[in-house]
């Protein structure tokens, strides 16, 4: 087992290293200079001779002025020390700390609505399998709800919860006139904020968790092992319990990946709820060419994706015998 996972981590390191190096690369392809861009927001009345002092001085601030490879050494060198540049767009600050401010948006509207409409979708899923009644609703329902674009969900919410019924906000994380902190206005107003993004992702990530798990079940309870257990006349609840756990298994591998791509699901959904996390964020790092902004972001995703997939690793060595059987049968 020792050597399996120190495979698997090395693995991942090489796989970091490639996406990483793609990372920094994708930026630097894309068309336009992030500096002058910059330069001509800021530089606004001065002449010919004050704009080229000032890119000059952003060249060297950001240090894009260098030569490429050793822009791309400097970039793995602050990174391993925890240095993920400075942002072009917000005028040098840290990207790590405008990524961090943006993080607890995200992971408390997406982690909640993943998590949620999985545990729910798995549940009626499995009990549509079972009931016809169910399954008659569950089905349809889900489908259109699979089939629902995040962003018109989203849109449509916002239009009857914000315009027509006008009891729900449907711009920012919390009101404009709060500040940030610790009382329970601010925190109802947080809430209030939250809860269309939230509804939207949720929806929608119901319909597909109730369908693959409804198609997972009725393939488990046909399989020959089912059909072996039923002859020996096993209860029909050990059955399903056999079925439903075999069932989780690819169910857990897409919780844990939808876990791992927290902006993905959120982009659009933050863009129309004007909602201050990393989907937004992103967005404004695109708009405005920020080459490090960007890079940070993705490089967010990245990580995130590699934890979810190990993560997935150790669940299914957790759940499923057949694996920790072959992992031994392979030590040996």
């Amino acid at each position: 087992m020792r050597r399996y996972f120190g495979r698997k981590l090395a693995v991942y390191g090489l796989t970091f290293f490639i996406a990483a190096t793609i990372d920094w690369l994708i930026p630097r392809f894309m068309p336009g200079d992030p500096v002058q861009s910059l330069v001509s927001r800021q530089g606004f009345g001065l002449t010919a001779e004050g704009a080229q002092a000032l890119a000059d001085y952003y060249n060297r601030l950001f240090g894009l002025g260098r030569p490429i490879w050793e822009q791309y050494l400097n970039f793995w060198a602050s990174l391993l020390h925890g240095d993920l540049g400075r942002s072009v767009y917000l005028t040098g600050r840290p990207v790590t700390s405008v990524i961090m401010s943006a993080v607890p948006y995200t992971l408390a509207l997406v982690v909640p609505s993943i998590l949620l409409s999985w545990w729910v979708g798995n549940n009626f899923g499995a009990l549509a399998a079972r009931r016809k009644w169910l399954d008659n609703t569950i089905l349809p329902v889900g489908y259109v709800l699979t089939a629902t674009p995040y962003m018109w969900l989203a849109i449509l919410l916002a239009w009857v919860f914000g315009f027509i019924f006008n009891i729900l906000p449907i711009a920012g994380g919390y009101s404009f006139a709060l500040e940030p902190s610790f009382t329970w206005t601010f925190i109802a107003s947080l809430i209030s904020h939250w809860f269309l993004p939230f509804i939207s992702l949720f929806l929608v990530g119901l319909g597909g968790w109730a369908i693959g798990m409804r198609n997972m079940i009725i393939y488990e309870l046909d399989a020959d092992y089912s059909r072996y257990l039923e002859a020996l006349g096993a209860p029909s609840r050990l059955v399903r319990k056999y079925a439903f756990r075999n069932a989780m298994l690819p169910q857990i591998t897409g919780l844990a990946l939808s876990l791992g791509v927290v902006v993905a699901g959120a982009l659009v959904t933050e863009i129309v709820f004007s909602y201050p996390g990393l989907g937004k964020l992103l967005l404004a790092s695109i708009q405005n060419e920020d080459f490090f902004l960007l890079q940070g972001i993705f490089l967010f995703i990245i990580v995130g994706v590699l934890v979810a997939n190990f993560i997935v690793d150790i669940a299914y060595v957790a759940v499923d015998p057949r694996t920790r059987v072959s992992m031994s049968g392979e030590g040996a």
